[in-house]
């Protein structure tokens, strides 16, 4: 008896061995995991911001006039409002920042930069909101359509889903500002490319009627922190005015400093 016992003593030993190391390595995989957790959905932030930050400095864009009242305080002028055809600029490099992207719902501090493309490496975790090529730029006829992550690497439109109809979208490019207003709201599958048609809505395949409209769309994942699905919200153009005669109202109301701009510190958003 005692000396069959021994064995079973030496296989209890070496499974305990055993469990001991698969133990051991599924600690270590959870601090990596926890690690990798923390580095996807705060450092990525972190990162992203301070480059969004120098890249809207580097614009090194004119400020909007200010003007001096009677009482010496100075103050942003209201930009007139133009509904007549406005000016449409040359198309971007690829990579190319060529637009500031405001929505005052977001906070009077949101401002983020707007390259052209949508490669995910490149434009999306590194420059912020991307441009789909094949749409068309600012103000023109058709649908200005964009994606920025809802969730890390600075998160630009993390409240999508938050906005409401009416809610002013402002872009800005060099010369011009161009305001745009929520219209609706719609969540769809990845496949689903009609959303940033010409016309919104409009089948691939299907004839582009003669554009009479201007559109935005903005598209990020869904839900929160899966790509499963796309969240869409749509706008129309509203009007445009140049940058040299002043800020859209609908930023001085909300207490968006265009000014500081030009003076942000790396970190502060």
């Amino acid at each position: 008896m005692r000396h069959a016992s021994r064995p079973a003593a030496r296989r209890g030993g070496a499974f305990g061995a055993v469990v001991g190391v698969i133990g051991e390595l599924l600690i270590t995989a959870g601090v990596f995991l926890g690690l990798f957790v923390v580095w996807q959905l705060w450092w990525t932030d972190v990162q992203a911001e301070r480059i969004h930050t120098q890249v809207l400095a580097d614009l090194d864009w004119t400020e909007p006039p200010l003007e001096v009242p009677d009482n010496e305080l100075e103050g942003p002028v209201v930009a007139p409002e133009y509904r007549d055809d406005p000016p449409i600029m040359d198309a971007p490099d690829y990579a190319e920042v060529f637009a500031q992207f405001y929505v005052p719902r977001w906070g009077a501090d949101y401002v983020e930069p707007v390259a052209e493309g949508i490669d995910k490496a490149e434009i999306l975790d590194r420059l912020g909101i991307g441009h789909y090529p094949d749409t068309v730029l600012p103000g023109d006829l058709g649908n200005f359509s964009v994606a920025g992550h809802r969730t890390t690497y600075g998160r630009p439109f993390h409240g999508v889903a938050d906005l409401q109809e009416g809610d002013p979208i402002v872009v800005r490019t060099e010369d011009t500002w161009y305001v745009y207003r929520v219209t609706e709201h719609e969540i769809v599958w990845p496949q689903q490319v009609e959303v940033v048609s010409p016309v919104p809505g409009l089948m691939p395949g299907e004839p582009v009627p003669e554009l009479t409209e201007r559109f935005i769309t903005l598209t990020a994942c869904h839900p929160m922190y899966s790509a499963a699905q796309r969240y869409i919200v749509h706008g129309e153009f509203d009007y445009w005015a140049p940058v040299d005669e002043g800020t859209p109202a609908e930023l001085i109301d909300a207490g968006v400093e265009i000014q500081a701009l030009a003076d942000h510190d790396a970190g502060v958003r």
